[in-house]
């Protein structure tokens, strides 16, 4: 049970696919119930005093994921998905970090899903998209095979060549469907905990 006693408590906000820490609010209960009724991070603006939903003017909400409290009670960690900057200066997090993940796959995602929204005519990736999901899948299944085919001989290089083919088409078909490798890693994250 969250400790209001204090009427405004520190809310983090975390991003819950890089860790990166965002910023710093404060809420009452009342911007903490919003926050739980809307999905989006919302404050208690101590400037305005009154409740501000991050993003009600610049669009760039927080859509919360998961809610922690601390030990004591009287602070919150929140993990959100941002749609945006998040600094009111226009920078990822309010100390001015570069907010990404700093695994490749996660980049190589984003440049899937940026070349796909953007229908950018002379890329692969977009006219593998736009011929949809039985092409996609067409195309992850003769990858399979090769990667098959090449793990019974010795070539390490082809093998791994087919690997990443393999993988690259995965992530394609993954955005295809509305999906994220985040959302394949929180199903091995839940598998392994029961375990």
């Amino acid at each position: 049970m969250i400790n209001f006693k204090k009427k405004l408590i520190p809310a983090i906000v975390q991003d819950s696919k890089t860790d990166k820490v965002l910023m710093l609010g404060y809420m009452n209960q009342e911007a903490y119930q919003k926050s739980i009724d809307e999905k989006k991070v919302t404050f208690y603006s101590r400037s305005k005093k009154r409740l501000w939903t991050k993003g009600e003017i610049s669009k760039n909400y927080l859509f919360i994921k998961k809610i922690l409290i601390d030990c004591d009670e009287d602070t919150l960690l929140i993990k959100a998905t941002p749609t945006g900057p998040i600094c009111h200066k226009g920078t990822d997090t309010c100390w001015k970090e570069i907010n990404k993940n700093n695994n490749f796959l996660f980049y190589l995602e984003n440049i899937i899903s940026d070349r796909i929204k953007k229908k950018q005519e002379n890329s692969y990736i977009y006219q593998l998209s736009k011929k949809g999901i039985n092409r996609i899948s067409q195309k992850l299944g003769e990858e399979a095979v090769e990667l098959i085919i090449e793990s019974k001989d010795n070539d390490q290089n082809l093998f791994l060549n087919e690997s990443a083919d393999l993988l690259f088409h995965y992530l394609i078909l993954l955005k295809k469907k509305g999906l994220e490798m985040q959302d394949v890693i929180n199903i091995l994250k839940s598998r392994h905990s029961k375990t």
